[in-house]
């Protein structure tokens, strides 16, 4: 049985090892945290399926942190875990570490995204970042999944106690300002 985290949904990204650096096996490791060095702070790192990560040594190179992990030894270990992505539980995070108008990426999924007419777009099953800004997948059951940018023009309100966001479609690029309300297969009342 695995150390690791217990449930997928409980997990947040924090990283994600790239390159081997030197020959004693250090990584390089990019990290999505607001200071590079905090993801020494979190304790054990877990990839996806729950093995863990300890730290030994960190420091920063640039807008990377270069890592040293315990029984990663040799260049060939490092180079063995590039692209592995690194999670914490969920519940090990501090809200109260958060200000106002912050909160993690991985609390958004499972949000229902509507439109001010109440219509629901989709459920918030990922968020993604290709370079261009991060992206949320919205699905559907029986429907295939749409992406949105998510920023301020597509999402206008996080409501998390109410389990939604509010968007807008035409900004999110779902419809455009010419498409009859009534004609659009992929809304649905919520």
């Amino acid at each position: 049985m695995s150390n690791g985290p217990k449930t997928p949904g409980t997990l947040v990204l924090m990283a994600t090892i790239g390159a081997a650096q030197g020959l004693r096996g250090e990584v390089r490791v990019k990290p999505y945290t607001g200071d590079p060095m905090a993801i020494g702070e979190y304790g054990t790192l877990y990839d996806v399926e729950g093995s863990p990560f300890e730290v030994l040594d960190i420091r920063v190179h640039k807008n990377m942190a270069v890592v040293r992990f315990r029984g990663v030894n040799d260049r060939n270990a490092a180079e063995a875990l590039n692209g592995t992505d690194l999670y914490v539980d969920r519940d090990t995070l501090d809200d109260e570490d958060l200000d106002e108008d912050e909160f993690f990426y991985a609390d958004l999924e499972g949000l229902d995204a509507l439109d001010a007419e109440g219509n629901n777009w989709g459920t918030i099953t990922a968020i993604f970042d290709f370079g261009a800004g991060d992206i949320l997948e919205l699905t559907q059951k029986g429907k295939r999944s749409q992406m949105i940018p998510f920023n301020e023009a597509a999402v206008l309100e996080i409501d998390f106690e109410g389990g939604s966001i509010l968007i807008d479609p035409v900004a999110a690029g779902l419809i455009t300002e010419d498409d009859p309300d009534d004609d659009n297969p992929e809304r649905s009342k919520a």
